[in-house]
């Protein structure tokens, strides 16, 4: 399976925020859309990520002042990406070497979805049902043994 199919199943709804929205704004959008990750667009392009992981760090380490932390003091500049055609078990490997629970899913400079951790994991229990119907229904209908002699 490719990550543009993991995409097609999941749809290819995006949030994304300004790097000079303050960090309360984020919460909010996080919060109302229940997501947990926003995509950082300066200008059209892609300028960084921003997960529930940056904002935990940043709201800990600021206190009472965290509302007004910009989204560029907080994001992650030039996060790693993934490609449409990238195999699931490479970007699980990806995903899991670097950490990363959320990751941009980029052809060129256009961005196309984000693949959480839990999209990947979805995609491989539906994989794993599928192909184990297909075994059942194959078993269910072996050919029976001919006697003849």
């Amino acid at each position: 399976m490719q990550v543009s199919e993991i995409l097609a199943i999941k749809g290819k709804v995006l949030y994304t925020i300004a790097p000079n929205r303050s960090l309360s704004e984020a919460v909010a959008i996080m919060t109302e859309q229940d997501v947990g990750s926003l995509v950082v667009f300066d200008h059209g392009k892609m300028a960084g990520m921003l997960t529930f992981r940056e904002v935990l760090k940043h709201v800990h380490g600021a206190g009472g002042s965290w509302q007004d932390l910009s989204i560029a003091d907080v994001m992650v500049r030039d996060p790693l990406t993934a490609g449409a055609n990238m195999e699931m078990d490479e970007l699980r490997r990806h995903m899991v070497d670097h950490h990363q629970r959320y990751l941009p899913v980029m052809d060129d400079d256009t961005l196309l979805g984000v693949i959480s951790f839990h999209d990947v994991a979805k995609a491989v229990l539906e994989e794993q049902s599928f192909e184990n119907r297909m075994l059942k229904n194959y078993i269910r209908n072996w050919p029976e043994e001919s006697n003849e002699a």
